[in-house]
């Protein structure tokens, strides 16, 4: 498995049908919701196993919409995820990164330094938890 930021725009086309499925599929998120209409400008990280694209998140400094297929979740795409956003974002000058998390997935973002901040709130009807990372 390779994580990096998408080389090609076949990548990113890959990268927003995962999350698709995974947001509106999975989870009933709105497309109008999961498409915001920011993913031009963003940088999409993504995990490809085989050539698949596997694992997905986007943009730097403001991480948002990590996703990954169902069967490979519990492999540490996710994990892999978030360092290789890490090191795109410090390289690109940033201080932090901040995230809207699903309350679900907490201690994934507490195991990869984030820090949790404000109450609780509802988004697309999933409980969420705004958290950042500071980088040092």
């Amino acid at each position: 498995m390779e994580v990096r930021e998408a080389l090609s725009e076949e990548e990113v086309v890959e990268a927003l049908a995962l999350r698709s499925r995974v947001f509106c599929g999975e989870q009933g998120v709105s497309f109008e919701a999961d498409q915001d209409g920011r993913d031009p400008e963003a940088t999409h990280i993504v995990a490809v196993d085989q050539g698949a694209v596997i694992g997905t998140c986007g943009p730097v400094a403001r991480l948002g919409r990590l996703a990954v297929e169902a069967e490979r979740r519990g492999d540490g795409i996710a994990a892999a995820i978030l360092r290789e956003a890490d090191r795109v974002a410090e390289g690109a000058g940033a201080e932090s990164i901040a995230l809207h998390a699903q309350t679900y997935a907490l201690p994934l973002y507490e195991s990869a330094g984030y820090h949790e901040y404000g109450p609780t709130f509802v988004e697309e009807g999933i409980e969420h938890v705004a958290m950042e990372k500071r980088f040092a």
